[in-house]
């Protein structure tokens, strides 16, 4: 692109596009991801890579098509279905994820990455804001000092995620 690069150009779009980067040089793959790359493939490409790529988006934007509005995950041996509007925060534990609603005094645990949970949550009202936290942005009361308060929580925002967590609440860095 001869005015801008891709980058630039994505944190143009914001946080709701999803992008897929095709480049070169290897070494922009972790910026890439951070203005929330939808893929990012190599070249050159293989058409099995492609149609890889193609999938997924299709699959992901078949997700966001459908409004879904709860998500299912197994706890104890069951399926347990938990609305969006009630989570409050999702806290990482290593390979299980700790889901604090708004209804219940005890979270929900649940063996689940932190990447395949934010795969699966509408990013127009979550935001991982830490390596180990996702939140729900209707649910924050206050942000201070760098910490976001949503209950009796004080959730900590890492330094790799401000920017993006500042972009999705309409804060500019």
């Amino acid at each position: 692109m001869p005015d801008l690069n891709g980058l630039e150009m994505a944190r143009i779009l914001g946080p709701e596009a999803r992008i897929v980067f095709t480049t070169a040089f290897e070494q922009y793959a972790v910026d890439e991801y951070k203005v929330n790359a939808l893929d990012y493939l190599l070249k050159p490409v293989s058409y099995p890579e492609f149609m890889q790529t193609v999938e997924k988006a299709v699959r992901w934007f078949s997700r966001q098509d459908s409004r879904q509005e709860s998500i299912f995950v197994k706890s104890d041996y069951k399926l347990v279905q938990i609305m969006f509007s009630d989570i409050l925060c999702i806290e990482g534990l290593r390979d299980y994820l700790k889901i604090h609603t708004a209804s219940e005094n005890s979270p929900v645990l649940t063996l689940m990455s932190m990447k395949s949970m934010e795969a699966s949550l509408p990013g127009d009202r979550f935001v991982r804001v830490h390596k180990s936290f996702i939140i729900n942005k209707e649910k924050i009361e206050a942000i201070d000092r760098g910490r976001i308060v949503i209950g009796n929580s004080s959730i900590p925002v890492g330094d790799n995620y401000k920017e993006g967590f500042q972009k999705s609440i309409g804060i500019e860095a």
